[in-house]
């Protein structure tokens, strides 16, 4: 990677650590990691605070990955846009603001995807919404798109180092849902207010 790939890599991860999930629950006085889930995610506000925060921390999360990989993707092609995405996927995850305790990384890595291949988004958040619509469990949601995703922008045409940096993203997001993963296996996962 260039000098300004690896520059705007350590920008994607210092924003991407800037979590939304905190700043909206703070201006309501909430500490969002004392209530419900814990989380500090668009599930998790959307369950303890409503739909319209939870919009917009959704909305703040998928930017992080969508404004530098669109950069990058512009600037360079796609190998650096998942490149810089991975990043910013990491800064949510493991953020620097917040004593690296972050989110899953799903919306943030959907911004990814919206910035290098558009089109798997939107099949991808269908299937989220059908699978959530079922379950009423966001997270099986989640990792259902987690699981298709790769799959999904191989038959976009990604490939090399491109598909080896979205590999990883993939791999942390299903690392953060792994006790998400365990309370669906014994049947004890938060479900979605959807009321």
């Amino acid at each position: 990677m260039s000098f300004w790939v690896v520059l705007l890599a350590v920008a994607a991860y210092l924003v991407g650590s800037v979590n939304a999930a905190v700043l909206v629950a703070s201006t309501r006085g909430v500490d969002i990691y004392s209530a419900g889930s814990g989380n500090p995610g668009a599930s998790n506000v959307l369950r303890t605070m409503g739909k319209g925060p939870a919009a917009l921390v959704y909305v703040g999360d998928l930017a992080k990955g969508l404004i530098p990989a669109l950069v990058a993707n512009l600037v360079w092609g796609s190998p650096e846009a998942f490149a810089v995405g991975f990043f910013a996927v990491i800064g949510h995850c493991y953020p620097l603001y917040h004593g690296f305790r972050g989110g899953k990384g799903v919306a943030t890595a959907g911004g990814v995807l919206l910035a290098a291949v558009p089109l798997v988004v939107v099949t991808l958040a269908a299937i989220y919404g059908l699978i959530v619509g079922i379950t009423k469990i966001s997270s099986a949601g989640s990792l259902s798109m987690a699981g298709l995703a790769l799959p999904a922008v191989v038959v976009a045409g990604v490939r090399g180092w491109a598909l080896g940096w979205w590999a990883l993203t993939i791999a942390v997001i299903v690392w953060r849902h792994r006790g998400n993963i365990a309370r669906l296996m014994s049947g004890t996962e938060n479900k979605v207010v959807t009321e």
